[in-house]
């Protein structure tokens, strides 16, 4: 949701019905932002400066107040002035500020990390937080208020810990996502208005672990097909064991690079929404989520076999060595990812035993890299037409569009050749079609499909990466579908 449409919504609330003396008091994490600064802070501890990573479990003997102000030495205003706020609870504050109320922020969060909040906000007259002896949190921020504000405080937050702040209130503005905190707090308190964060849904979970990337895993399946072994039932359990366990580990991935990449997310046009970097997924559910699809695809990959195993460690290690270090250089992480997609068919093979054509997985390389330029591309434009020179956390200059294009087009008639190639030497001699011919249809198609992709990022109207693309568009399902026919057609 845009800003203006928030100030919209926030010009239908009217202001607290109560006297201007009362002051309004907001929480902070969850609440007026809708991360968690102490994650937030660990997180950015664990990237900047991982070699002291290990004093966190000593700070954490001496207190969550501690450990509180020794991480918050890590937060910078810039991290601060990226955090994801709540819009309408702002516009809100903003006006009860400018009525004449005085806006009092009080968080468990240490100092440092208040006052950077208190500069971002102007409307923010006061702080009360954590100092390092004690943690002004649940029982001892309600004792504090009630001791600054004997006549009575407007208090606005989102956990249950804030329930006792709730009890000493006046009045209380809801700031969370669950509809039964919301009775709860209904219970204690006058509830005097509500602007509830965005509740984690199926949807936020689904884009988070990016199940729709899960289609890309279906290439394991594709050794199985043209390695004669279709009607083979154990080798279909075993390509679906490793196609759930691939489809786990990658998800896994995915939420790792987001945590990775956060603040820099949080700068990009379009990334800044995704669940983590909004923060609609919380961190720490995010690493919880990390850990239960590790184990997950673990146990499915022994399933399907030692070699399984080995594949995972390997695709695995390869992912990390992107995410941390390779993305940002150029050439190197397109190649990579067309890695990580042959890889997929690599996988296939060593789970179903197949005799594989190496002319494949060459043509893998080339339509992956291909797509994965494409992707680039689509990037480099964006960025351009947003007026910047480069992208954070990426290696590609705005400069670099003309390179990238011919790159792309050069890779995406190689792999067009490799497909003729392909059919040439291996798929008309070996006698597993019965009607080869059929095959020339592959290469037409291939030829047709990636055109109109390049096409489309040429023209800055490839929206998504070209594989989302693919899943969407119309046109692609029909070449997809033509792609299947063709190959029945050659089999029968």
């Amino acid at each position: 949701m845009s800003k203006q449409a928030v100030s919209r919504e926030a010009d239908d609330i009217p202001a607290l019905n109560c006297e201007l003396a009362l002051p309004l008091v907001l929480d902070l994490d969850g609440t007026l932002v809708t991360t968690d600064t102490l994650h937030e802070a660990l997180l950015l501890l664990f990237k900047r400066d991982w070699s002291k990573a290990w004093r966190v479990r000593f700070w954490t003997l001496k207190g969550r107040a501690v450990v509180e102000q020794k991480l918050a030495e890590v937060v910078t205003e810039e991290d601060i002035n990226r955090f994801p706020i709540n819009l309408a609870l702002q516009e809100f504050a903003e006006r009860e500020a400018g009525l004449g109320r005085e806006i009092v922020l009080a968080t468990a969060a240490d100092r440092a990390i208040a006052e950077k909040i208190q500069k971002r906000f102007s409307f923010i007259s006061k702080v009360i937080s954590s100092d390092g002896r004690a943690n002004m949190r649940g029982r001892a921020k309600a004792e504090e208020l009630r001791r600054l504000y004997p006549n009575g405080f407007i208090y606005a937050g989102d956990s249950y810990p804030d329930i006792h702040v709730w009890r000493h209130s006046l009045g209380a503005v809801f700031a969370g996502a669950s509809p039964r905190l919301f009775l709860r707090v209904r219970e204690v308190a006058d509830i005097m208005a509500s602007f509830p964060r965005r509740a984690l849904g199926l949807d936020g979970l689904r884009r988070g672990l990016r199940l729709h990337q899960w289609a890309k895993n279906a290439l394991i399946f594709v050794p199985l097909i043209l390695g004669g072994k279709a009607m083979d039932l154990i080798a279909w359990i075993h390509a679906l064991e490793a196609f759930l366990a691939l489809s786990l580990l990658a998800s896994a991935t995915y939420l790792l690079n987001d945590l990775w990449d956060l603040h820099e997310d949080r700068q990009h046009w379009s990334k800044k929404h995704r669940p983590i970097a909004s923060g609609e997924l919380p961190i720490a559910l995010s690493v919880g989520l990390i850990v239960a699809c590790c184990i997950a695809a673990l146990g499915l990959a022994l399933g399907a076999g030692a070699g399984c195993v080995g594949m995972l460690a390997l695709y695995l290690a390869l992912s990390l060595s992107y995410s941390f270090r390779l993305k940002r250089e150029p050439i190197i992480d397109v190649f990579l990812l067309a890695t990580l997609f042959t890889m997929r068919l690599a996988i296939g093979v060593v789970v179903t035993e197949v005799a594989f054509s190496p002319w494949l997985i060459v043509f893998s390389m080339f339509i992956f890299l291909s797509l994965s330029l494409a992707k680039r591309q689509t990037e480099i434009t964006r960025m351009a037409a947003h007026g910047q020179e480069a992208a954070p956390g990426r290696g590609y200059k705005a400069s670099d569009a003309p390179f990238v294009l011919a790159t792309g087009v050069a890779t995406m008639m190689a792999a067009v050749l490799i497909m003729v190639i392909y059919l040439i030497e291996d798929a008309f001699p070996k006698g597993f079609y019965k009607h080869p011919d059929f095959l020339w249809g592959f290469a037409v198609i291939i030829f047709l499909w990636l055109a109109r992709v390049w096409l489309l990022c040429h023209r800055g109207q490839l929206r998504d990466d070209p594989v989302a693309f693919a899943l969407k568009d119309r046109l692609s399902l029909c070449y997809a579908a033509a792609m299947g026919a063709i190959f029945i057609a050659a089999v029968l």
